[in-house]
């Protein structure tokens, strides 16, 4: 038996699953179990080079491999052309709420943008912190944020001398989604964050997508960022070295001392969806199942309502409501006591939220659903005595 092994922080895989509880976390999310078993093998030592990946010199052989080959899989699942660079950052979505409009806007120049939510307006406020005209071109506020608004609307709106439209693709606060992108005859900038990698994208409209991977691809501190390279001809002169996207794809993500363990979790999922799942596709099927129970689910019982346009509802954070407020913090307290954590709503909606990222599983689901039913029951006999 090996000193790591005597050691008692070593856990056997084998032991830590039945440990764990169901992870329903907004974000970050939860990890498959698969990636996470194959990390914990090689935590010690990586590959022969008798170190933590979190030990290695960033400008090792070893961590430039890891970087190249996932923007190689990034491409090759999403089925990318040559037309896009793929870069990482650190910073999160809230330093591209800044980036985007600094690297492809100039001061003065119209920048447009749709209002779905807590994020979305998180973006606008960044942008209007610079010297641009931002024009908020649709939201969906007049309804509480519970639909997406008609694309027609956008179509006729976005003007065409506008450097780009920013779109939050998934709103994990209101639990709605775009499942299409308009097309228009300016540039379409993406704030993929929490549905990346988690369905086939259509890529042929969007010019600029970004995602914090801690959702669906990763954990904190890693943010994934597709450029088409014909924007690169629209880009802002005398920007700061760090802010500038050519910066990062011509140091190929390793400008300075990239999240070099974010990444190198990013690649882990990434081979587990490539190599275990078989792609997108099939991903893309597990996440409809989910979604489509859970809401199948919420339909079928008065008890809980989900207040979201069915066209519009995400498939990745689900939000419902319970009768009342009472109820509501009593189901959050029992289904944390049962080992299903994360499904009280965000601070500003209340509420509850599941969140079925790419590595929560089917089983988890149904698991969580036989927990809702059998509440529901309960509560409804105790209203009837």
């Amino acid at each position: 038996m090996s000193i790591m092994q005597n050691s008692p922080l070593f856990i056997e895989p084998s032991s830590f699953h039945a440990e764990r509880v169901i992870n329903f976390y907004p974000g970050p999310g939860a990890l498959p179990l698969p990636v996470l078993k194959r990390v914990h093998a090689e935590l010690f030592n990586f590959n022969g080079t008798g170190m933590s990946v979190m030990e290695l010199s960033h400008r090792s052989e070893e961590i430039q491999d890891i970087i190249d080959d996932s923007v190689e899989r990034i491409k090759r699942l999403m089925g990318l052309s040559n037309q896009f660079e793929v870069i990482f950052m650190q910073g999160g979505s809230s330093l591209q709420f800044l980036m985007l409009p600094m690297n492809f806007s100039h001061p003065g120049d119209e920048i447009d943008y749709v209002d779905t939510g807590y994020w979305a307006n998180k973006a606008i406020q960044a942008a209007q912190s610079l010297d641009r005209e931002l024009k908020i071109i649709a939201s969906s506020s007049d309804r509480n944020h519970t639909y997406i608004p008609d694309l027609t609307k956008i179509y006729q709106d976005a003007h065409p001398q506008a450097k780009f439209l920013h779109i939050c693709s998934n709103n994990t606060v209101v639990g709605t989604q775009f499942h299409n992108f308009p097309k228009l005859p300016i540039p379409i900038a993406v704030d993929m964050t929490s549905d990346f990698m988690s369905k086939v994208i259509d890529t042929d409209n969007l010019s600029f997508i970004y995602a914090h991977a801690q959702k669906n691809i990763g954990i904190a501190g890693a943010t994934i960022i597709l450029i088409r390279k014909e924007m690169l001809n629209k880009m802002t002169d005398n920007l700061p070295e760090f802010l500038d996207y050519r910066t990062h794809i011509k140091r190929k993500s390793n400008y300075h001392t990239p999240p070099c363990f974010s990444i190198y979790i990013t690649w882990h999922i990434l081979r587990w969806i490539e190599e275990e799942l078989g792609g997108i596709t099939q991903l893309e099927n597990i996440n409809n199942d989910k979604a489509n129970l859970l809401y199948d689910f919420l339909d079928s019982t008065p008890f809980f309502h989900c207040s979201i346009d069915k066209d519009f509802r995400s498939k990745m954070n689900i939000v419902f409501t319970l009768p009342n407020e009472n109820l509501e913090k009593q189901f959050i307290q029992e289904t944390t006591e049962a080992g299903m954590i994360g499904i009280a709503g965000h601070r500003t909606k209340g509420g509850c939220r599941v969140s079925i990222y790419n590595g929560v599983t089917k089983d988890a689901v149904k698991t969580l659903i036989e927990f809702m039913d059998k509440f529901a029951k309960q509560h409804k006999c105790k209203d009837s005595i």
